[in-house]
């Protein structure tokens, strides 16, 4: 089996070739990265991968890779995925998330063959949800609420039309926010991981700076987001949506109490206006259940180790 994972360099790109060397060795992974990607994600296994420079915003380079690798399957997860980001470059935003994701469902449409493509939507998309409409079910309104959750919001939709005008074979996955070692630091619990890190270190002094703490969010380990990736190209239907997620929430606030049980530093908490984003989803939790029903699918790491685990990530980098 040929499988094309797209931001193979990135967070969950780099945790997905984990584990499909660890459970599925006969397959054949390729992977898709542009000439500056920075690869320290892969660079201990770079010579078991087969990596061919493309960016998907350009249709030419995409159709070719698809024509050349013929993939059985594609894990779409390249994308601009910073939420802050997206307020500050929304152009970019929406043209690598939605024109990349067209580009490849273009690619596969004109190829002749038909591979499993999982697209890798966001809980983002759901935005302003109401507290009678906790859990989030995969039937909720849509309400982004940043130029990054409407780019989600066009990748999921392409992906229905897609398969309902040209049976492309897409499964439109809502990941509710995942987290683990590899994270990039402008992600909060890596945020907070890397700013205690470097202050056990000595390299800041003791204060911890935040953004909105109010803020709640339903978080799944990465190493589990990607074995669920796997099972929806498994078990999951074409042109379904399915939210992956663990059906508990956590706030801003706990996670940062967590991350500081670990260390013995006495801190100073400060908010940073500059953190703060223009309007902000208040709470994010999910109903996991038609997935876990179709696919048997169970978060299985504790959400504390997960957190220790990104620590001392950063304090082996520190």
């Amino acid at each position: 089996m040929r499988v094309l994972i797209t931001g193979i360099t990135g967070f969950v790109g780099s945790h997905l070739v984990d584990y499909l060397m660890k459970n599925h060795e006969s397959i054949d992974i390729y992977g898709i990265h542009r000439w500056r990607s920075r690869t320290e994600n892969i660079d201990a296994v770079a010579d078991k991968l087969h990596l061919v420079e493309c960016d998907i915003r350009d249709s030419s380079s995409v159709r070719n890779v698809v024509d050349i690798i013929k993939p059985d399957r594609i894990f779409h997860l390249a994308a601009q995925s910073f939420v802050p980001t997206s307020w500050h470059a929304p152009a970019e935003t929406i043209s690598t998330n939605v024109i990349g994701n067209l580009n490849i469902f273009e690619a596969v449409r004109q190829s002749g063959f038909n591979p499993r493509i999982l697209v890798a939507g966001s809980s983002e998309e759901y935005g302003l949800v109401y507290e009678n409409e906790l859990p989030i079910k995969e039937e909720n309104p849509l309400r982004p609420l940043s130029p990054y959750a409407v780019s989600k919001v066009g990748q999921d939709l392409l992906a229905y039309q897609y398969f309902m005008s040209y049976q492309v074979d897409a499964v439109r996955s809502r990941a509710f926010n995942h987290t683990g070692p590899r994270r990039g630091y402008v992600f909060v619990s890596s945020n907070f991981a890397k700013q205690i890190a470097d202050i056990e270190k000595g390299k800041n002094e003791p204060i911890i700076y935040t953004g909105n703490l109010e803020a709640r969010r339903d978080f799944t380990d990465v190493r589990d987001m990607v074995r669920a990736y796997w099972l929806a190209l498994e078990k999951c239907e074409a042109g379904e949506v399915y939210n992956i997620c663990s059906g508990v929430d956590y706030s801003i606030k706990q996670i940062l109490a967590i991350l500081l049980s670990f260390s013995n530093i006495k801190i100073e908490i400060k908010q940073d206006p500059k953190r703060m984003r223009p309007s902000d989803v208040p709470v994010l939790r999910g109903d996991n259940s038609k997935f876990c029903k179709k696919t048997g699918w169970k978060p299985e790491i504790p959400f504390d180790k997960t957190l220790l685990d990104i620590l001392n990530y950063w304090r082996s980098r520190a």
